[in-house]
């Protein structure tokens, strides 16, 4: 007697989303403002442009640059674009903000950019054991953006889920 185990969840026309896969794969480098401020404190305009414009940014090629100031120094505005410039620039993918703040908006900026042909008439899980799905704002933005086009919507894993949407026949 042949016995052959078959994973059906692997068989199945399931599509998952899950929010760890929408997060930039890149090397992220900090650049930290504060080390061109007189005293750390301080930014003196024409020292700051001239640090920007002499500044070797080929360190910071295939990376991410997230910019940022990690003291309490009031810093303008345009100190972090002028920097964002010179980064682009030079061809560098760049950040003004946290990690945090980052892997924020790549996962807000996937959801809008969803090519919507992947889901069409499929049942759809939203994976509830990701890294980066505390953010109760995701879970609104994806239904948003998908169930006009699934045939259902599940929440969890493929082995125990929770209906969210069925379409009506």
């Amino acid at each position: 007697m042949s016995f052959e185990i078959k994973n059906r969840v692997a068989e199945s026309s399931l599509v998952t989303i899950d929010f760890d896969e929408f997060i930039n794969k890149k090397k992220i480098i900090v650049f930290d403002i504060k080390i061109w401020l007189k005293d750390e404190l301080i930014l003196i305009e024409k020292v700051f442009r001239n640090n920007v414009n002499n500044h070797d940014w080929n360190d910071y090629n295939n990376h991410l640059v997230l910019i940022q100031c990690s003291n309490n120094a009031i810093i303008p505005h345009w100190a972090y674009l002028l920097i964002s410039s010179k980064l682009k620039e030079n061809g560098i993918k760049n950040f003004i903000g946290s990690e945090e703040d980052y892997n924020n908006y790549s996962i807000i900026n996937s959801i809008h950019n969803i090519d919507l042909n992947e889901f069409k008439e499929k049942s759809v899980i939203v994976k509830g054991c990701s890294n980066y799905a505390n953010k109760n704002y995701y879970y609104s933005l994806i239904v948003d953006k998908i169930q006009n086009e699934v045939k259902s919507l599940m929440f969890g894993e493929a082995c125990s889920s929770v209906p969210i949407f069925k379409r009506k026949k």
